[in-house]
């Protein structure tokens, strides 16, 4: 938000992120985007647009979120050895005045160079991975030799795609 120019302030929406599932990963990011408006809009006083967002990693079809321990960590790394991650990111614009929403989606995918064991040991040491969908990001030193190519952009890998937000944003005006 702040290389978007624009004044904001983070809020979580503490949702139980597990008791809403689908198999589509469209779905499921849109369901997830909802219900985090739904939990933080009533404690915004001030007329705003709200933003709430949500990503899963897709992996030869099946979907994943944030690695729950490191054997998750260690399974889903290895196998993009094999397999390149799609991002499914979507997005939710809420005008918090008038109650009107604009939501949309973005998909990029992400190939990657082998990871060798002691790497995947690095990753997990260094801890930022399990609050990460599909374990894994394009940012830092430690992942640069590792992200092969990027279709799509930077931006959506990392979970809040700008172009998007933006188009989101002007909808709900």
């Amino acid at each position: 938000m702040e290389e978007l120019g624009l004044d904001f302030e983070v809020m979580t929406a503490d949702i139980d992120e597990k008791a809403i599932r689908f198999s589509d990963p469209k779905e499921l990011t849109l369901a997830l985007a909802q219900a985090k408006a739904e939990a933080i809009r009533p404690r915004i006083a001030e007329p705003s647009i709200l933003i709430t967002s949500d990503q899963v990693v897709v992996c030869n079809g099946e979907i994943r979120e944030k690695p729950e321990n490191s054997e998750q960590v260690r399974e889903f790394l290895i196998s993009y050895n094999n397999h390149p991650a799609q991002t499914v990111t979507a997005v939710l614009a809420t005008n918090t005045k008038t109650g009107k929403q604009a939501n949309g989606i973005d998909i990029s995918k992400v190939y990657f160079n082998p990871f060798a064991e002691e790497d995947i040991d690095m990753i997990i040491k260094e801890g930022s991975v399990f609050s990460i969908a599909g374990g894994f990001t394009p940012e830092g030193e430690l992942w640069a030799k590792h992200i092969k190519k990027i279709e799509g952009t930077r931006d959506s890998v990392i979970a809040l795609p700008k172009a998007l937000t933006l188009m989101l944003i002007e909808k709900v005006k």
